[in-house]
């Protein structure tokens, strides 16, 4: 083993398969206040491969071995490129979108696969709620808000992890993309019905995104993809309140409130803790995050609300890095953070 070893992330997740390259010892120079990594202690990545298509799930969960069969080229290429080979190579973590409930496969056949390939004996595997987390705060205790098409928070104390909503989008993601988009398209039938709490601009945005209205049940219900769809329209909810729609800046109001409680749930005392945001969601700007910072600071007064310093695949090159050096704080709990040598 080289006295500079590298660590392996993988982000896994329903857009595709990245793998990146860092540097282990960056973990404890962060841990000890240290320049290789950020004041978060969060690593970073020298080199990456994306890998646009997604891991499939099958009866017993996520693929492991198509996830190796796309892990281990990668791993290979980047060490290459880097003059290292798999000597070199300290730990791995993987943080996958349904590790909790769908990697069953992954727990029983990634060890020893990558012990026979790559030569590494340490490997994390991780919730992509946990990644988030430990790309947006490193290894400190706080909260994290990660929303996209979804909303899922998490936060920790570093004993425990605690998990409020990310439900999905029939029974929660309050707040989320999806949850914006459906709000948006209500109001916009309701202005097309005549009926309280309707939206003309955005029935209007409606009829320029997708068409007629009553061609929505049928462009909706037969998609798999229906979150994606109805978050599709979340940015123009957005649009219409930055031109002064109040429907449409009622719907952001409600979604701020959903997420600020779900950061409150989470978020744990006392004072002085960050509540960092991560995701696509908050690329909206000011119509979402002017009243969710307004909302924060009334439901989670201890906390200041920060972005986040890295994403997923950040977040699990910080693991790996961490767990190599032995200065991994974050707690480990089956299904959200588990790691070979336990």
């Amino acid at each position: 083993m080289s006295d500079h070893p590298w660590v392996l992330g993988v982000d896994s997740g329903g857009s595709g398969l990245r793998v990146a390259l860092g540097r282990a010892a960056a973990a404890r120079e962060g841990a000890e206040g240290g320049t290789g990594s950020d004041r978060r202690g969060v690593v970073r990545a020298v080199d990456t491969v994306p890998l646009a298509e997604p891991v499939p799930t099958g009866e017993r969960g996520i693929d492991a071995g198509e996830l190796l069969a796309r892990l281990v080229p990668a791993a290979e290429a980047l060490l290459g490129r880097a003059g290292a080979g798999t000597g070199d190579l300290a730990a791995v973590a993987v943080g996958a979108a349904g590790m909790s409930t769908l990697g069953d496969e992954l727990r029983a056949e990634l060890p020893a696969a990558l012990r026979r390939t790559l030569g590494v004996e340490r490997l994390a595997l991780a919730a992509d709620a946990v990644t988030a987390y430990a790309g947006a705060l490193g290894r400190r205790p706080g909260a994290v808000v990660a929303a996209g098409t979804g909303m899922i928070a998490l936060g920790t104390d570093l004993s425990v992890w605690r998990r409020a909503d990310g439900w999905g989008h029939l029974l929660g993601d309050c707040g989320g993309g999806a949850w914006i988009g459906r709000a948006g398209l209500d109001a916009a039938l309701r202005a097309h019905d005549g009926r309280r709490g309707g939206s003309a601009p955005l029935l209007a945005r409606v009829r320029a995104v997708f068409g007629e209205p009553g061609a929505l049940p049928g462009q909706l219900y037969p998609r798999a993809d229906r979150p994606a769809v109805l978050a599709s329209f979340a940015p123009e909810v957005a649009r219409c309140a930055s031109d002064g729609d109040p429907v449409a800046a009622a719907v952001l109001a409600r979604a701020a409130r959903h997420i600020a409680e779900a950061a409150a749930a989470v978020c744990p005392p006392p004072a002085d803790r960050e509540v960092a945001l991560t995701g696509g969601l908050f690329r909206m700007g000011d119509p979402l995050l002017v009243p969710l910072r307004a909302e924060l600071a009334e439901q989670v007064p201890h906390a200041r609300p920060v972005m986040a310093e890295g994403d997923p695949l950040t977040g699990a090159l910080t693991v790996a890095a961490a767990l190599a050096t032995g200065t991994l704080r974050l707690p480990r709990e089956p299904g959200m953070l588990e790691t070979t040598p336990a």
